[in-house]
């Protein structure tokens, strides 16, 4: 009897020694993720991994990118941005633009928001080039010396069912520069951050009703409805959660896809991580034709 108090007593310390490592394991991994947090966003100058990303010249438009924060921002980059997402997604929104519009105003100027700003330059001027490339990486200090603001994303590094992930606030275009590949380059760019700087994805809202944003992202850069989504736990909103998962672990738990054959086995889509891609590739000419070859910018 005594033989039997003493193995269920030990039992029941193994399964208290177990659930104690489990709490510690879960510990570890938060610190774990937000080190990974922490050491992304001390990454001020994303173009500093990736400088061929510095210049985009396709047909009739030639820009320069230049990254910033949400803390450091111009009252003219402030009121460009305000008027951009008006325009943009006022009629998406619909009736519930204004509180949106706050809310928008809000996450704009938050010291956690990362931008690339886009500046269309007319005349590419080597002087103005070199002058926009010694300029500090986390200011966006007008639009007169840097040409004129034609597009911009706004993201940060956060943590998302205990993933990391980039996730995408913001990618707004004028009209007239659309449709020229400008918006896949910005994505491309984005995805090639997000694994330079551990992310495991590349997460980001989409209004339903803005069907061209969303035809965009599900057909044109393959991204899947999260499983985050509201649409996922039977909830209706206007809104989906769109990701692109980058190792098992996100794929497991935002995008999980299954790819069902003939004999309806299981398959899981892989994707080969760009980052990779980059750092095979010693040739950055080279590397950038094949991969806008890749994403077929047009």
């Amino acid at each position: 009897m005594e033989v039997e108090k003493s193995a269920e007593s030990n039992k029941k310390s193994k399964n208290n020694r177990d659930k104690k490592m489990t709490r510690k394991e879960i510990l570890e991994k938060k610190k774990e993720m937000q080190e990974i947090i922490k050491a992304a966003v001390s990454q001020k100058d994303p173009f500093s991994s990736f400088p061929t990303f510095r210049h985009y010249k396709k047909k009739d438009l030639s820009v320069y990118l230049d990254s910033g924060c949400g803390d450091s921002l111009s009252s003219p980059v402030k009121q460009y941005i305000q008027n951009l997402l008006k325009v943009n997604m006022e009629a998406s929104y619909g009736t519930e633009w204004p509180v949106e519009e706050k809310v928008k105003r809000r996450e704009m100027v938050s010291s956690e928001a990362r931008y690339i700003f886009v500046y269309e330059i007319s005349n590419v001027d080597a002087n103005i080039t070199l002058k926009l490339s010694k300029k500090g990486r986390c200011n966006a200090d007008g639009m007169d010396d840097k040409g004129h603001l034609v597009a911009f994303v706004h993201y940060r590094f956060t943590i998302e069912e205990e993933i990391p992930v980039l996730y995408v606030y913001e990618l707004q275009l004028e009209h007239r520069v659309q449709g020229k590949g400008l918006g896949k380059f910005l994505m491309v760019l984005i995805e090639l951050i997000a694994q330079k700087g551990k992310m495991s994805a590349v997460v980001l809202t989409v209004q339903k009703a803005n069907m061209i944003a969303m035809n965009f992202y599900r057909n044109k850069l393959r991204y899947l409805i999260s499983t985050m989504s509201p649409s996922q736990m039977g909830l209706q909103t206007n809104y989906e959660l769109l990701c692109k998962s980058f190792d098992y672990e996100a794929k497991a738990g935002l995008q999980m896809k299954h790819l069902n054959g003939a004999n309806n086995s299981p398959y899981y889509m892989v994707e080969v991580p760009l980052l990779q891609i980059y750092r095979f590739n010693d040739q950055r000419s080279f590397f950038f034709s094949l991969l806008l070859a890749c994403y077929r910018v047009i």
